[in-house]
C-alpha cells in the first residue's frame, strides 16, 4: 500500500480546539486500567532486514496486552519488503503493513503510519533495536496517571544502561536540544530522541510536513505550540555505529537546525 498525497501545510485534522477538549476529557476522567489502553506502535523501516524480525517479536513481546503493530516500509532494497510480505505478514505477528513505493524518509513513513494507527496512544519505535520495548510501560505510566499528554523518552536523563559510543553525536544532540529549548521555552533534555509517545487525537490533529529526520524538531515544536503536558522518561539506549547500518549523518543535523528555526518561528 503506498502513500498518497501530502495535506496542505498548516491543515489540521481536528481544530486545536477540539484536541484540547479531548485531552481535558481524559484527563478528568478516572485513571485508566492498563488493559483498557491500546497502544498502537509505528515502526518507521528501511533497509533493517537484520533487525525487522527480532526488533517485532520484541515490541509484540512488550509487557502490554493491547498493541497494534504498524510498520511501514519505506520502499527498502535489502531484502526487508520481501521479509515483511512473505515472512511477517502471514505470520500475523505484524497487525499492518504499509509499503511506499518511493523512498520518502522517516518522516514520511511516519505520516503514512500515524495516519493508520487506532490505538488510545502512539508511540514512535525504530526497528534498528537502539530502542528497549520493554520500557513502554515506564513511558505510559505518566499519561495513565493523568499527568501527560506526550512523553519522550531521553537517553540523557535517570541512570539506564547505554551504550558508549560517539562523543561528537552527543555533543550534537545536546546542541539540538539547547537550541530547540531555547525557541520553545520548554526544558527537554533529549529532544532527538526516537521515543515519542502520543495520546493519539492529539499526533493525528498536527499535520507532519518533514520527511526525513526533521520531525523530531518539527513535532516537538508543534506540541509546545499546543501546549500539550509533555513529560520525560529516562530510558536504556543501545545505539549502534555507522558498520551496523546508523542513518543520520551531518546533512541531518543542519536541517534540524532549519527545522527548529521554521517550525518556532514561522509556523
Amino acid at each position: 500500500m503506498s502513500e498518497s498525497g501530502r495535506q496542505a501545510p498548516g491543515h489540521r485534522v481536528e481544530s486545536q480546539s477540539a484536541v484540547w477538549e479531548s485531552a481535558r476529557t481524559v484527563a478528568a476522567a478516572p485513571r485508566t486500567r492498563p488493559a483498557e489502553v491500546k497502544l498502537s506502535v509505528v515502526i518507521p523501516c528501511f533497509n533493517e532486514v537484520n533487525t525487522i524480525t527480532l526488533l517485532v517479536r520484541a515490541v509484540r513481546a512488550a509487557p502490554w496486552e493491547n498493541i497494534e503493530i504498524i510498520v511501514v516500509d519505506d520502499c527498502s532494497v535489502d531484502g526487508t519488503r520481501e521479509k515483511l510480505k512473505h515472512e511477517l505478514e502471514p505470520s500475523g505477528v505484524v497487525d499492518k503493513v504499509l509499503y511506499h513505493d518511493v523512498n520518502q524518509g522517516k518522516g514520511a513513513a511516519l505520516r503514512t503510519g500515524i495516519r493508520a494507527a487506532t490505538g488510545d496512544l502512539v508511540i514512535v519505535q525504530d526497528a534498528d533495536l537502539e530502542y528497549d520495548p520493554q520500557e513502554y510501560p515506564r513511558l505510559i505510566e505518566p499519561i495513565l496517571a493523568n499527568k501527560a499528554d506526550v512523553v519522550f523518552g531521553s537517553r540523557f536523563a535517570g541512570g539506564e544502561a547505554h551504550r558508549v559510543l560517539y562523543f561528537w553525536h552527543s555533543v550534537g544532540n545536546r546542541f539540538l536540544t539547547l537550541l530547540s529549548n531555547m525557541l520553545t521555552n520548554i526544558n527537554l533534555t533529549d529532544m532527538e530522541t526516537c521515543y515519542k509517545l502520543f495520546r493519539r487525537e492529539i499526533i493525528q490533529s498536527i499535520n507532519i510536513e518533514e520527511n526525513r529526520f526533521g520531525f523530531e524538531p518539527e513535532i516537538t515544536a508543534k506540541v509546545a505550540k499546543l501546549r500539550c503536558r509533555i513529560y520525560e522518561v529516562g530510558i536504556s539506549y543501545s545505539g549502534r555505529v555507522y558498520a551496523e547500518g546508523k542513518k543520520i549523518g551531518l546533512r541531518d543535523g543542519f536541517r534540524a537546525i532549519y527545522c527548529i528555526i521554521k517550525y518556532n518561528w514561522f509556523r
